[in-house]
């Protein structure tokens, strides 16, 4: 813990402006990030007499090692600016909103030629129309799947519509009338445009003229005696109005609305929205944050509208957002607000009628999500903070090993070998530290000496950076999940997340004694002593410490036991899906890849040209040189390259049993078929079965 006065500055020292303000901890990592109208009178507030600070604010200022600030010249660009840095820091004693998904949106996709409805997560894409966000991706394809009969609209993938194409044949969808199959052109794609548009609409919520004209084409259908086509008709109208049941009008004047109601307690609040539109509710969305900082409930609505807007622009942002408390002040976050919509945006508290009713309605779910979450955690914090006494009794630590880092080795039969690197903070998993290795200091398999190896380059490169010297080398590649909050982008001591810059308390192999023993032996290569290792055995689970010959025996039952057991598997699952990924890579090549001077670009106007690589290899140097593009040298040099590799085997389309002229019409056809596997070009250029990749599969530590 640190004393606040050790690194107070001096009164004069501070602006008396608006601003932003950041504090670090003894590593220089960014752990809080606030902005003020005046700098002064609020970096006051922290630095003085402890004990009349709130508990969270005292162990914020206590961790803390340092302060800084930026000055700005109004209050909106301060309210940017924090937003920016919260993003990009990812400071621990925020508030941050845990949201548990993505939530997903209905999507048509206008920028295509033929438009596709689908359900789409994460960014936004420019030319997408999105209705939503929905809790549940289940409750979108209902949706879908009423609204189809009327409008049938294109929703299968690039790869199954380029299929159907090919073929000349529509997908079942087609055949049941659920699709009007432009893929073979029954529907040019001018009425396609239009079929999608009229689909827009009716999500949009202009239902009522629409219904009324198909009620007008049903009675006239009748009245020629056309009763089949009357049938069809009011087939559609039934499933229209039971599509339109599930989006029930809550207000009557068609408002656009987001209505944002918070329940809280000392310790943590929950956040939940409502997205009207049109007057219906089209989606709702909670959040569970921690209280790690001394806010208000304006504060919390605050951070919600950064979180739920920040990313968003335009239509995204509604005319009116509706809260049970302003921030203070509330007029830099409407004129924020009002910026990302381009345009006015009324930012308030229902006062009376059906927006206060159903704000009273929003304002039960989130008290609902509030029990809820606490009745989960309760048991959660008990449990994880069991687990790590447990740990450090077991191991003798000092203290609980708050910051876990497991490592593990994968290989198929000593090829592709690569390691991973896991993190778990709290006894939580922290994905967006996880960090995946490619060794490179021999061939074959040795487990041991990639073991030393993955973990010599870890604590180099955390020394490296500690003495604010070190640089990023080729092999060490970011982990996947949460996003990298600045650390692809950033490499000087600025406070931004380090790929390697923060030590754990504990070091965990996947594997025994000798694993163990040469993870300990490159600490103390390093000069490194004050890092606990350990191993975890998968035969008994047992728990091996460097020069101990007995293993530690914790009980079945123990709670420290299950967590080295997740972490140890979640370490041994990073690096199969790495090693998994670098072997299809693999087997996806092509004797064309490694020609001299042949991009992607010219690699596929050949293949294009020839229609397979079967046909390219018949193919003379002068007819590889009409390809255009392509001068006499580089084809001379394909031509040479096809000879040195040996012809591939017919591949089979398991999907179809069609026999395919090339590797690459069978791997289109298998991502065309949603994922059924087809046969992948081995190493060599032969075709290898999802049966034999399966077979090899089996052989994976």
């Amino acid at each position: 813990m640190a004393d606040p006065s050790s690194y107070r500055p001096e009164p004069g020292q501070i602006p008396d402006s608006p601003g932003v303000y950041k504090f670090r901890d003894e590593h220089r990592r960014v752990i809080y990030v606030g902005k003020a109208k005046s700098l002064r009178q609020r970096l006051a507030n922290y630095f003085q007499d402890l004990a009349g600070l709130h508990p969270r604010t005292r162990t914020m200022v206590t961790t803390a090692a340092s302060v800084e600030w930026t000055v700005v010249s109004t209050e909106v660009e301060a309210l940017q600016l924090e937003y920016s840095w919260i993003k990009e820091f990812d400071p621990r004693f925020n508030v941050k909103y845990r949201d548990d998904k993505s939530y997903p949106y209905l999507a048509v996709t206008m920028n295509e030629q033929y438009p596709r409805v689908q359900v789409m997560r994460g960014h936004k894409k420019k030319g997408v129309r999105y209705f939503g966000p929905y809790a549940h991706a289940w409750a979108i394809r209902d949706t879908v799947d009423l609204l189809l009969r009327v409008f049938p609209v294109r929703t299968c993938s690039a790869g199954v519509f380029k299929n159907a194409t090919r073929t000349g044949r529509p997908c079942l969808l087609g055949y049941i009338g659920k699709c009007s199959a432009p893929c073979v052109e029954r529907i040019s794609a001018e009425d396609h445009r239009e079929l999608a548009d009229d689909f827009c609409d009716f999500m949009a919520g202009r239902t009522g003229t629409y219904l009324r004209r198909l009620e007008k084409q049903m009675t006239a259908a009748a009245d020629e005696m056309e009763y089949e086509r009357a049938a069809r008709l009011r087939d559609d109208i039934e499933a229209l109005k039971k599509a339109m049941e599930k989006n029930a009008v809550v207000l009557a004047d068609a408002t656009d609305a987001d209505l944002m109601a918070v329940a809280e307690d000392e310790l943590e609040a929950a956040v939940q929205i409502f997205h009207v539109r049109g007057g219906r509710v089209r989606g709702q969305r909670g959040w569970v944050t921690d209280k790690v900082e001394a806010v208000t409930t304006g504060d919390l609505v605050e951070h919600a509208l950064q979180q739920l807007y920040g990313e968003e622009t335009g239509d995204a942002v509604p005319k009116e957002v509706l809260v049970p408390a302003l921030p203070d002040p509330v007029d830099p976050v409407q004129q924020w607000l009002t910026d990302r919509r381009g345009s006015n945006v009324s930012l308030r508290i229902p006062q009376r009628g059906d927006k206060k009713a159903l704000m009273e309605t929003v304002q039960r779910n989130a008290q609902q999500a509030l029990v809820l979450h606490k009745t989960k955690r309760a048991s959660d914090l008990t449990t994880r903070s069991r687990a790590l006494e447990e740990i450090a009794e077991a191991l003798d630590l000092d203290s609980a090993p708050l910051r876990i880092e497991c490592y593990d080795i994968s290989h198929l039969q000593g090829e592709d070998v690569v390691a991973s690197m896991v993190v778990f903070e709290d006894g939580l998993a922290r994905k967006s530290e996880y960090r995946r290795f490619q060794i490179k200091g021999f061939e074959g398999q040795d487990d041991v000496r990639s073991m030393h190896e993955v973990i010599t380059r870890r604590f180099r490169r955390y020394l490296a950076e500690k003495e604010k010297t070190g640089e990023w080398t080729d092999g060490e590649e970011p982990g996947d999940g949460e996003p990298l909050t600045g650390t692809e982008r950033h490499k000087d001591d600025d406070g931004r997340p380090k790929r390697f810059a923060y030590p754990p308390q504990l070091v965990v192999v996947d594997g025994g004694q000798p694993q163990v023993a040469a993870a300990r032996r490159a600490l103390d290569e390093l000069g490194i002593d004050d890092i606990a290792v350990c191993g975890l055995a998968k035969r008994l689970e047992e728990v091996w410490l460097p020069d101990e010959g007995d293993p530690v025996v914790l009980p079945r039952t123990s709670e420290g036991l299950y967590l080295l057991q997740r972490v140890r598997d979640e370490a041994h699952r990073f690096a199969i899906t790495y090693q998994r990924t670098k072997r299809a890579k693999r087997f996806r090549s092509s004797p064309l890849d490694d020609v001299p001077g042949l991009g992607d670009t010219r690699r596929q106007a050949v293949i294009r040209h020839f229609g397979s690589v079967r046909k390219l290899r018949s193919a003379t140097i002068d007819q590889i040189c009409e390809v255009p593009g392509i001068g006499r040298k580089t084809a001379e040099t394909i031509a040479a390259a096809l000879a040195r590799a040996a012809p591939a085997a017919p591949a089979v389309n398991t999907a179809t049993g069609e026999i395919m002229e090339y590797e690459e019409d069978a791997a289109d056809t298998a991502d065309a078929a949603h994922g059924v596997p087809g046969t992948t070009a081995g190493p060599s250029g032969e075709p290898v079965s999802a049966g034999a990749l399966d077979e090899r599969r089996g052989q994976e530590r």
